[in-house]
């Protein structure tokens, strides 16, 4: 009978120690129940873990495809981006060239399909020529301004001489004060406005349009925008840098114009 007594207040003790020790919240007990949990689980970290490496080597070559896969897609889609950027791009400048011919001037579109690699900013050549109506001497624009004007034709391309090259000249005027010059080319990407008087009434930011004293361009077409002013030692007159309005090195669609819209209604 003792021993049973003794027997069953062991058990109640074991399991009054165990209960303490599961639901106490003494900091005391809370660091040995992690104690305890940390030494258990640490022959099932070691059992588990060659399964574990085990697993991600099954796994990884799945991944490792996927993944490719994955970056071959993004280059696809990031390849389709630029594609439909230069799209848009090509149809706002398109869209621009339009909206100038319809607007003013009786012309011919066309695209750049060469340049002068010894002088970038001297010469085009594009992809229209004499049977399409266009003559050795017609300007050519886009929707900016003044590009430069035919120069060589043949049956279906052009040669086109940029404003910024030396042998190019035309009659031009500042818009604001209606002074009157010469600009001509550089072959450094801008123009050069020359003959105004000492006096003349000239400031930088001024814009420069052609002349109606210019043989081959419209009156009022802009040519650029006046950036400095040079006193070349000995010359009696003052010359003014012009910045050209067209983009010279980026131009890829361009207008002959064969006449003025106004004209051909007259």
């Amino acid at each position: 009978m003792l021993r049973k007594k003794t027997k069953l207040l062991t058990y109640l003790g074991l399991a009054a120690v165990a209960c303490l020790f599961l639901f106490a919240r003494l900091p005391l007990i809370t660091h040995m129940k992690f104690a305890v949990v940390d030494t258990l689980s640490l022959p099932m970290k070691v059992i588990s873990f060659p399964f574990l490496e085990f697993k991600k080597m099954l796994y990884y070559h799945a991944t490792f495809e996927q993944n490719r896969q994955l970056v071959k897609e993004v280059g696809m889609l990031k390849a389709r981006l630029t594609a439909m950027d230069e799209v848009v791009r090509e149809n706002t400048r398109l869209e621009k060239l339009l909206n100038f011919k319809e607007k003013s001037y009786a012309g011919v579109a066309a695209n750049v399909i060469a340049r002068d690699l010894a002088n970038w900013n001297s010469a085009i050549v594009i992809d229209k020529g004499q049977r399409h109506g266009i003559r050795v001497g017609m300007p050519v624009v886009d929707a900016s301004g003044i590009v430069g004007k035919v120069v060589e034709v043949v049956e279906d391309r052009s040669k086109v001489i940029l404003i910024s090259d030396p042998s190019f000249s035309v009659a031009a005027m500042i818009e604001r004060s209606r002074e009157v010059g010469l600009v001509s080319g550089t072959l450094t990407g801008q123009c050069r406005m020359r003959y105004l008087s000492m006096d003349a009434d000239v400031k930088i930011g001024d814009e420069v349009i052609s002349s109606k004293l210019s043989s081959s361009f419209p009156q009022g077409m802009i040519l650029g925008t006046v950036v400095s002013v040079e006193n070349p030692a000995g010359s009696p007159f003052p010359m003014y840098l012009i910045k050209p309005a067209a983009a010279l090195s980026q131009i890829e669609e361009v207008i002959v114009i064969r006449s003025s819209s106004t004209a051909s209604r007259n």
